[in-house]
C-alpha cells in the first residue's frame, strides 16, 4: 500500500517532522525487504454498545520466538520495531467491519460502536489487509458501580522509573524477568477483583505503548488481574519536545468518568511520581466517581533511586477514604479499615 501523506497541521514542531520523517525512511527500507506491517491491539474498554479501540500498527523486524510468549526479552526489541503512520486498519466487532487511521505514530485510539455482552470480548484488527489479530475488550456492564485505576511503574513493578538512567536502563536493556512485582500488590488487585466480579480494571501507566506486550507478560506471569491499558506515545508532539505524563494521566482520568458517570473508581498509585496531585484534581472535580484512593509509599532506597518523593498531601479531613501504606498487604488492611475492602 503507498505511504499516506500525513494531515497538514498549522503549527508542528520541527523534532515532530524530523520523528516522522526517519520513521519513514525506516517504513520504506522495510518494505523494500519484503516486510509487511501487522497490527497490534492492546486490551480495551468499553459499555454495551460502544468499545474504545486500542492498538498499533507496526513492521516487526523478523527475530525468533518461543512457544510459550515468555522468553526473556530485552527492554531494547520493545523499541526496535518501526511504527507504520496513516495506515488503514480494519476492525471487525459486532458483526461489522469498520475501517479507521492510525495516527501518525500508528497508534489506534477510537471509539466505535458495538453491542457486546458485559465481560471480556473479542474481536478481531487487520493492517492493510494483512492477518486479521485477535483482540480482547472488558465492556462494563449498566449495572456495575465500582471500577479500579492502578499506575504501574513502582505500584505494582519495581522500576524507579523517574530518574532518567534508571528509566533507559529498565526500558531499554533489562531483561523482562528481571522486574519485581511490589510486594502483594497482585494479591490486593486480584481480591479486589473477586469481590467486584464484573468492574473494570484500568492500568494507567505513563510507559510507551512499546512496552506493552512486555507489561501484558510481565503481569500475567506475577498473577495480575487481567485489565485494559492506557499507555501514551513517546517522542514529541506536533507542538511539544515530549509528551506530558501528567496530562495523560489526567485526561484519561476524566476521560473514564465522562464515560461511566455511575462507576466510582478506586484509584491506586505511588508517591514516587505526581500520583497524589493528579489524584488530588481529580477528586476535586469528580468526587462522586472515586471510591477512595490508595497511595503506595516508596521505601527509603526506592525513594533514593527514583530521586526521591513527591510531597503527599494532608487527606485526614477529606471525605472520601485515602490510605497509605508501604506495600499491598498494608494496603489491603487500610484499604478493610475504610469499608472498600469489606470480606
Amino acid at each position: 500500500m503507498p505511504e499516506t501523506p500525513p494531515p497538514p497541521l498549522l503549527k508542528v514542531l520541527w523534532i515532530a517532522r524530523l520523528e516522522y520523517r526517519f520513521h519513514s525512511w525506516r517504513e520504506r527500507r522495510a518494505r523494500a525487504r519484503g516486510l509487511e506491517p501487522v497490527a497490534t491491539p492492546f486490551p480495551s474498554y468499553g459499555g454495551v454498545d460502544w468499545v474504545r479501540v486500542l492498538g498499533r500498527v507496526l513492521i516487526v523486524p523478523p527475530g525468533k520466538r518461543s512457544r510459550d510468549g515468555l522468553t526473556s526479552v530485552r527492554g531494547w526489541r520493545s523499541f526496535a520495531a518501526i511504527p507504520v503512520g496513516y495506515s488503514q486498519v480494519a476492525i471487525s466487532i459486532g458483526g461489522t467491519t469498520h475501517i479507521v487511521v492510525a495516527n501518525r505514530g500508528g497508534v489506534i485510539d477510537t471509539v466505535l460502536p458495538a453491542t457486546l455482552e458485559p465481560g471480556w470480548q473479542t474481536f478481531t484488527m487487520s493492517a492493510e489487509g494483512g492477518d486479521a489479530i485477535e483482540a480482547r475488550v472488558f465492556v462494563v456492564g449498566p449495572q456495575v458501580r465500582f471500577g479500579v485505576v492502578s499506575d504501574i511503574d513502582d505500584t505494582v513493578m519495581v522500576t524507579a522509573i523517574p530518574r532518567p538512567f534508571l528509566a533507559a536502563w529498565n526500558s531499554f536493556v533489562v531483561d523482562e524477568h528481571a522486574r519485581q512485582p511490589v510486594p502483594g500488590m497482585a494479591v490486593l488487585l486480584a481480591r479486589l477483583a473477586r469481590l467486584n466480579s464484573g468492574s473494570p480494571i484500568v492500568y494507567l501507566s505513563t510507559g510507551a505503548w512499546n512496552v506493552a506486550p512486555t507489561l501484558k507478560r510481565f503481569l500475567r506471569r506475577h498473577l495480575f488481574p487481567e485489565g485494559s491499558m492506557l499507555l501514551t506515545d513517546w517522542g514529541p508532539t506536533h507542538d511539544r519536545w515530549f509528551r506530558s505524563g501528567r496530562a495523560h494521566k489526567s485526561e484519561n482520568l476524566r476521560r473514564l468518568a465522562e464515560e461511566f458517570p455511575e462507576v466510582q473508581w478506586l484509584l491506586i498509585g505511588d508517591d514516587g511520581q505526581h500520583d497524589d496531585d493528579i489524584y488530588s484534581s481529580f477528586t476535586s472535580d469528580y468526587p462522586a466517581n472515586v471510591a477512595g484512593v490508595a497511595i503506595r509509599k516508596l521505601s527509603p532506597a526506592e525513594a533514593v533511586l527514583a530521586g526521591g518523593r513527591t510531597a503527599v498531601n494532608d487527606h485526614s479531613g477529606a471525605a472520601i477514604p485515602w490510605v497509605t501504606a508501604s506495600d499491598g498487604a498494608g494496603l489491603l488492611d487500610r484499604l478493610s479499615e475504610v469499608g472498600i475492602i469489606t470480606d
